[in-house]
């Protein structure tokens, strides 16, 4: 892309509009989340079945997000993101639709794969709004991302509470958030290749860069799967606490990583993104401790908090990096966020396989000695300090094109 000087209020409007895009791509996550059951059934497929039919999304994000750089540099960021967000939001249409095991996996393969595409099309232009504005703002970005599920589950919820039919609710969702991302876009940076730019490979191995700050988001995102899906059972089987306190400890979880990571850029301005992922590290591996030890429920309620405290910025943070880690950001966030992606989807079941074999008390060690990686090797994100920034109050609005 070419190095263009921006009139700071077409920067201001780029960074909302990419905020409102991270929350309408987190809304489609919560609205799907919450009708799983209903899908399921829909479908006539056993727990077992659906496991295998949830793996899908995450295989098929990781073929399709190293097509996005190819998609924007054909198309154009601003472009190529409304497109890919509205073949993600609309793409939320076709599970509840699926009436076998066969075209549920397949649908969630097409989910998955436009849910990749968009989140490496979005966090890229994330990336360059920070840049332009000289300041973090990509631990906020995926706040939004955070509050857009919280919103979607909320309504999803409230649709499985009435009864509705999963066919209308995510028809109806897809619609309202086809709308509100394609109009978001509209508003987001016109970037353009430079003529004599090389358009990036379909599909290529990530740069060394990305493999290394994937490794520090793999321990974040451990961290961040192992405790939404077993926090809950660990509070009712290790301490045997009630159903309701057991839920409260996932929700209190949720709303303190989406808490921090709004509140996280300020943090990371001052201290610089190495400083503060290696602190992050330290209160991760304390809450990690603490879940570990704890002989009561708010002993280890308050470890999930300070765990979800801990991790919150890192994930942000290493898209960040691997968007200045090399002359292709998009390939090395679309490496970054495959190791990401499959830590996500290994996370739950390696916890399940290695409680079953000892004990969760044992799992959540692994995952605080896996929290320990994120003060080890906090240095590689250095990249993710930004640089003096691109506009100017007496510059006007140019767009980012080549004659």
């Amino acid at each position: 892309m070419s190095d263009v000087v921006y009139d700071p209020r077409e920067v201001r409007r780029a960074r909302y509009a990419v905020a409102a895009v991270f929350a309408v791509h987190g809304a489609v996550t919560g609205s799907f989340a919450t009708r799983v059951p209903w899908i399921q059934d829909h479908a006539s497929v056993s727990a077992g079945q659906l496991g295998l039919a949830l793996a899908f999304p995450a295989l098929g994000a990781s073929v399709a997000m190293p097509l996005a750089g190819r998609i924007s540099h054909t198309f154009g960021a601003r472009n190529a993101l409304r497109g890919l967000i509205a073949l993600w939001t609309l793409a939320l249409v076709l599970p509840s639709l699926s009436p076998n095991l066969l075209t549920l996996c397949l649908a969630l393969f097409v989910y998955g794969a436009t849910a990749g595409m968009a989140d490496v099309a979005m966090n890229a232009l994330g990336v360059e709004v920070e840049e332009r504005l000289g300041r973090s703002i990509m631990s906020g970005l995926h706040g939004m991302w955070s509050a857009g599920a919280l919103v979607g589950s909320a309504a999803g919820t409230l649709a499985a509470h009435l009864g509705s039919d999963a066919r209308l609710h995510h028809a109806l969702a897809a619609a309202v958030l086809t709308v509100l991302g394609v109009a978001a876009c509209a508003w987001v940076l016109d970037l353009q290749p430079a003529e004599d730019e090389e358009p990036p490979p379909r599909f290529a191995l990530p740069p060394r860069s990305a493999l290394l700050i994937g490794a520090v988001g793999f321990c974040a995102v451990f961290a961040e799967g192992a405790s939404l899906d077993w926090s809950a059972v660990y509070l009712r089987d290790q301490l045997e606490s009630s159903a309701g306190l057991a839920a409260a400890c996932t929700t209190g979880f949720t709303l303190t990583m989406a808490i921090a990571r709004i509140a996280g850029d300020k943090v990371v301005d001052r201290f610089g993104s190495v400083r503060t992922v290696r602190v992050s590290g330290v209160l991760a591996v304390l809450g990690g401790l603490m879940i570990v030890v704890a002989d009561h429920p708010a002993v280890a309620m308050s470890g999930f908090a300070l765990m979800g405290l801990g991790i919150a910025v890192v994930v942000p943070l290493c898209f960040a990096a691997a968007g200045r880690s090399g002359p292709n950001p998009s390939l090395a966030i679309a490496g970054v966020a495959t190791i990401t992606y499959t830590s996500g989807l290994v996370a739950p079941s390696a916890i399940g396989g290695l409680a079953q074999a000892t004990s969760l008390m044992v799992s959540f060690g692994l995952v605080t000695v896996l929290a320990c990686g994120l003060v080890a090797f906090a240095g590689v994100l250095r990249a993710g300090d930004r640089d003096r920034p691109k506009v100017s109050p007496q510059a006007p609005a140019v767009p980012d094109r080549q004659p």
